[in-house]
C-alpha cells in the first residue's frame, strides 16, 4: 500500500512529515519522535548529538565549494498540539494522526494536524537527505516541548548549536517574515473545593457548551472567538439564583488555545427544571445572537443526568467566588501596538478550568511584547483571584525577542523573495512565544528569521496545511541557503 501523501511536492516534506504524524508526540511525550530523527540522522551519515531534554541537533556538512558559507541552523519543535472533537475517539498516545487531503489543503480527522511545527520538521529532514541542494555547512535544531513550556528551548546549554544565523521554522504565514514575538506567563487560581449534599429535591443536569471555533491563544486572539469558560459562567449565573447547586465545572485543556467546550453537572430543585430549561433557551438565543457571525456552530444545552454516588455540590460561597472570578477576568485583545500595525501588544486568555476532587482552578495566560505591561496585566489577573479568595501561581514565563531591522539573514531573505515572487515579503512580529526569545537569550549575538508556508487553525481541530504553500515555501528556503554567502 502506497503512501497517502506519496503524489504530493515536495516529495521529501510529505515523505517525512507522513511518517512522523504515525509517531505520538504529544508535549512532554517527545522521547519517540526523538529517536526517529536520531536515527534518521544517523543512516543519513550525519553527526548527532542529543541532550537530556532529547533536544536534538544535527550537522551535515556543505556542498563541495561552498565550506566558505556562514553556517546556518534550522529549527523547528518537535511537539504538537493535541486537540480534538468531544465526540471523536483518539489516543494522541498510541494513535497516529489520520491525514485527510482535500484537493489543496491536508487536515486530519477530527484532531489536531500536527502541522505546527511537523512542516518544520520534515523540511529539516528533507533537507538533511536531499544531496542535490546547495548549501554551505547547515545545523538542524529539533526542541521539545515548545507548546506547553518551551522547557527544551530553556534546556540548550552552551555549545549545542554552533551556528550564529538562525531560521526558525514555526511560522504560519506565507510571504511573511517575522523577526519579534511576544513574551508570556501564566497565572493560576486555586480554591480548595469544599462540598455538602443536596436532596432528592435537586435534580442533575448536564449543561454544554460547545462547536465554538478556538485557535491559538495568541495569533487568534484577536479574532473575537468565543471563550466557552466565559460563556458557561454567563449561564450558570442565573441558573444559581434559581437555586441551582454546581457539582464540577471543566473546560479547555490547553493554556496556549482559547477553549473550545465546557461542561458542568448542575443539581436544579426539581420546581425550578422548567424555569431552568427557559433560562438556558432564553440565554443560548441572546448568546448565539451575540457571536452569530464568528460562531455560527455554537451550542447551549442542557439535559438531564444520572445522579451518581453521593450528590455532592459545592459550597455556596466556593461556587459564588468562582463564578465572579469568571465574570471578572479579562480575555482577549488588552492593548494593540502604535508602533506596528495590526500586532496586539498585550491581551490575556482564560484557558482553562478544573473540578479535581480537592481544588478548582483556573489558569490564564497573559502575553505582550513589552516587558512592563506584561507585568501589569499578570498583576490584574491576580488581584482578580486574590479578591475572589483564591491562592495565586505565576510561572517565569519566557522572554520576548526584540525586533533588529538590519539583521543580515532579514536583508538576505527580504531580497530572494522579491527576486523569486514579484513582491516584498511583510515583516513582522508576532503575537506569540517563539523559541527564538529564547535562543537569542542563549546564544547573544545570533541573527534569527522565523517564517512558514501557510498554516490555519492552529492548536484546533480545525488546523490545514495549504499544500502548494508548502512545495513554494521550500523552494524559497533552499534559494536562501544557496546564496548565503551574499549574506552583509
Amino acid at each position: 500500500m502506497g503512501r497517502k501523501l506519496e503524489n504530493l511536492k515536495p516529495e521529501g516534506v510529505w515523505k517525512y512529515f507522513e511518517e512522523i504524524s504515525k509517531i505520538p508526540r504529544g508535549s512532554k511525550n517527545e522521547k519517540k519522535i526523538s529517536d526517529y530523527i536520531a536515527e534518521t540522522a544517523k543512516k543519513l551519515g550525519l553527526e548527532v548529538r542529543r541532550d537530556k531534554s532529547l533536544n536534538v541537533a544535527v550537522k551535515k556538512q556543505a556542498t563541495t565549494g561552498m565550506e566558505s558559507f556562514p553556517m546556518v541552523c534550522l529549527q523547528a519543535h518537535m511537539d504538537m498540539v493535541c486537540e480534538k472533537n468531544k465526540d471523536k475517539v483518539h489516543n494522541f498516545e498510541k494513535d497516529p494522526i489520520e491525514l485527510i487531503v482535500n484537493g489543496n489543503i491536508l487536515t486530519a480527522n477530527g484532531t489536531t494536524l500536527g502541522a505546527d511545527n511537523g512542516i518544520g520538521v520534515a523540511i529539516c529532514l528533507a533537507i538533511m537527505e536531499d544531496k542535490s541542494i546547495e548549501h554551505g555547512p547547515l545545523e538542524f535544531l529539533f526542541t521539545v516541548d515548545e507548546e506547553t513550556g518551551l522547557t527544551g528551548a530553556n534546556n540548550l546549554q552552551e555549545g549545542f548549536i554552533e551556528s550564529k544565523i538562525l531560521i526558525n521554522l514555526d511560522s504560519e504565514e506565507e510571504g511573511q517574515i517575522f523577526i519579534g514575538c511576544a513574551g508570556g506567563r501564566n497565572t493560576i487560581g486555586y480554591w480548595k473545593a469544599k462540598y455538602q449534599s443536596v436532596n432528592s429535591k435537586y435534580a442533575p443536569v448536564i449543561v454544554k457548551v460547545k462547536g465554538l471555533k478556538g485557535g491559538h491563544s495568541g495569533l487568534e486572539i484577536d479574532k473575537g472567538r468565543g471563550n466557552s469558560i466565559k460563556i458557561m459562567s454567563r449561564v450558570l449565573s442565573p441558573l444559581c439564583r434559581l437555586g441551582g447547586r454546581i457539582a464540577s465545572f471543566d473546560g479547555g485543556n490547553k493554556s496556549n488555545a482559547i477553549p473550545r467546550e465546557a461542561e458542568a453537572l448542575v443539581y436544579i430543585p426539581v420546581n425550578k427544571l422548567n424555569d431552568a430549561s427557559a433560562t438556558i433557551s432564553q440565554y443560548s438565543s441572546i448568546i448565539r445572537e451575540e457571536y452569530s457571525s464568528v460562531e455560527p456552530d455554537l451550542s447551549i444545552t442542557m439535559d438531564e443526568a444520572k445522579s451518581k454516588g453521593k450528590r455532592k455540590v459545592l459550597q455556596k460561597v466556593i461556587q459564588k467566588k468562582v463564578l465572579q472570578a469568571i465574570t471578572a477576568l479579562p480575555h482577549g485583545v488588552i492593548k494593540m501596538s502604535a508602533d506596528v500595525k495590526d500586532l496586539v501588544e498585550t491581551s490575556t486568555n482564560l484557558a482553562i478550568v478544573k473540578t479535581d476532587a480537592g481544588k478548582i482552578s483556573i489558569t490564564t495566560s497573559q502575553r505582550s511584547s513589552v516587558a512592563s505591561e506584561l507585568e501589569d496585566i499578570v498583576g490584574v489577573v491576580a488581584t482578580i483571584f486574590e479578591l475572589a479568595g483564591a491562592k495565586v501561581e505565576t510561572n517565569s514565563g519566557y522572554p520576548g525577542w526584540k525586533p533588529n531591522l538590519n539583521s543580515p539573514i532579514l536583508k538576505l531573505a527580504k531580497d530572494i523573495y522579491k527576486n523569486m515572487f514579484g513582491k516584498k515579503p511583510e515583516v513582522k512580529a508576532v503575537h506569540a512565544g517563539l523559541e527564538c526569545g529564547i535562543i537569542g537569550e542563549k546564544y547573544p549575538g545570533m541573527d534569527m528569521i522565523s517564517i512558514g508556508p501557510t498554516i490555519e487553525g492552529v492548536h484546533s481541530p480545525e488546523e490545514k496545511v495549504y499544500i502548494d504553500s508548502v512545495e513554494r515555501f521550500y523552494n524559497y528556503l533552499i534559494e536562501i541557503l544557496k546564496n548565503l554567502k551574499n549574506i552583509s
